[in-house]
């Protein structure tokens, strides 16, 4: 899965530790979404979309969608 994790992360001037400490998960985590590496659960791909005002949809693709 595709994600503008890290383009909407660095629009908000935010690091990805500041993120975790938002979404309550490690800057490592973070890393992981942002490198394709780990796929959120649904509650955090909700919490990611809140932190950023947008739809979970509009954050995460699906590759053949990319």
């Amino acid at each position: 899965m595709k994600s503008r994790v890290r383009a909407l992360r660095e629009a908000q001037g935010w690091s990805q530790a500041q993120l975790g400490e938002r979404l309550g998960v490690s800057r490592q985590t973070v890393n992981a979404i942002e490198t394709g590496k780990y796929d959120p659960s649904l509650p955090l791909a909700f919490r990611i979309a809140r932190a950023f005002g947008g739809s979970i949809e509009s954050i995460f693709l699906f590759e053949d969608e990319a």
